[in-house]
């Protein structure tokens, strides 16, 4: 194969990029982030549709091109609908990164059925629903593509009253390796980045112990950034990483690099 350049290698002109759950939170940034390498971004929200809309206007008034769609990535139809919308909008697609995700707070004795259900609805059967719907669009391009799954640390290392979470997690990894040797024959790549704490808007007044906790335990003695991640999916989705598949890549800052004993 061809050997891209390596001005080439962020270059995402003529790509489109599903960021699912890009009205708020790290998903904004990837949306951002994709676009300003020249994607054409389809910003996904289920309910932050004002996010989602301010998203697509930021990208468009940057000079880029950009679409906010609504659908719950828990329903099939309602996925399939939003792939529909984005090759009706763009003519392709070429690039998905399933953010969308649900990390509540409930101790293991005190969860009920219902908020198991729900995170893990969420967190795996959108991955799940997300990808198949995509990689069949991909498939029928015959281009090949590439996806990404946004899981967390927690995916290896749980969490106190995150068990529901860190089972999503843990699960979305062991997908990403199973859909990366399915999917791979296709020419589709599909890899994982887990981030370790990422800084929100209040978390030092929310939670300072925490984030001081944090910051002593990373070797790089920091918070993440969303834009730390944001470049990872960016690498991986590039032809960069274009024989890379099936990998998780950390995102932490080294939080992961300490002996657990």
């Amino acid at each position: 194969m061809d050997i891209p350049s390596v001005n080439s290698l962020l270059d995402f002109n003529r790509k489109v990029a599903l960021v699912t759950g890009s009205g708020d939170g790290l998903g904004r940034t990837v949306a951002a982030r994709f676009a300003e390498a020249g994607a054409k971004v389809v910003v996904h929200y289920r309910t932050s549709e004002a996010g989602a809309r301010e998203v697509a206007r930021r990208i468009i008034a940057g000079g880029g091109q950009a679409s906010a769609y609504q659908a719950d990535v828990t329903n099939a139809a309602e996925v399939a609908g939003l792939i529909r919308q984005a090759v009706e909008a763009y003519g392709r697609l070429d690039v998905l990164i399933n953010n969308a995700a649900k990390q509540p707070l409930v101790s293991l004795l005190e969860m009920t059925p219902a908020q198991w259900d729900e995170t893990i609805t969420t967190n795996m059967r959108g991955v799940f629903l997300c990808t198949q719907a995509a990689a069949r669009q991909m498939i029928a391009q015959g281009t090949g593509g590439a996806i990404v799954n946004i899981t967390s640390i927690e995916g290896e290392n749980p969490a106190p009253s995150h068990s529901h979470y860190n089972a999503s997690k843990g699960g979305v990894l062991m997908y990403t390796r199973a859909a990366a040797n399915e999917l791979g024959p296709h020419g589709i790549r599909v890899n994982a980045v887990a981030p370790g704490l990422i800084w929100r808007e209040g978390i030092e007044d929310a939670w300072p112990e925490g984030v001081a906790r944090w910051r002593a335990a990373a070797p790089l003695g920091r918070l993440g950034l969303p834009a730390d991640v944001a470049d990872a999916c960016l690498f991986l989705a590039s032809p960069a990483a274009r024989w890379i598949t099936g990998a998780s890549l950390t995102v932490d800052g080294g939080v992961m690099t300490h002996q657990i004993y």
